[in-house]
């Protein structure tokens, strides 16, 4: 068996007034991540992560913003076809591990709908996704919440 591991970043502004979404689930607050597609950091990160796994570039190349058909489309939708990329290389996804970095809202409670949105967007089981959340200690622009950061790391197989 190989297996390779894979790790990605994003950021996105945050913008009054906007609906703030994370992996696959619209969070109550006062603003939200603003980006071309649905500015899922949760999801652009995990994507990045399982592309660079398999040297396969970046959500960038695939999906750019320069293309009206990711317009305002849902992260979930890219990370099926990531997923799909990566299969077609004969790839398998064993697990991701994410971590959001924002000051406000609490991510808890949300938790168990995100797992559940990326692991069916994934093909994967809930128990293979984690999540966790932190803030910045109101420090920068995380702190000012002008902006919102995800990381993860994925492991592939074949």
């Amino acid at each position: 068996m190989k297996i390779k591991v894979g790790f990605g970043f994003d950021v996105h502004q945050m913008r009054e007034g906007h609906p703030f979404v994370l992996g696959g689930v619209t969070l109550d607050h006062h603003a939200g991540a603003f980006g071309h597609s649905d500015a899922d950091v949760l999801a652009h990160a995990i994507c990045d992560a399982i592309l660079g796994a398999a040297n396969l570039e970046d959500i960038g190349y695939h999906f750019p913003n320069t293309d009206d058909r990711w317009k305002g489309i849902s992260s979930l939708v890219l990370l099926q076809e990531c997923v799909r990329l990566i299969q077609e290389k004969g790839w398998s996804l064993g697990n991701i591990d994410a971590m959001l970095c924002l000051e406000a809202p609490k991510i808890k409670p949300y938790i168990p709908e995100m797992k559940a949105n990326l692991a069916h967007a994934a093909g994967m089981d809930v128990e293979d996704i984690s999540i966790k959340a932190t803030t910045n200690e109101t420090m920068g622009f995380i702190g000012r919440q002008e902006g919102v950061v995800a990381y993860a790391v994925c492991l592939i197989q074949k």
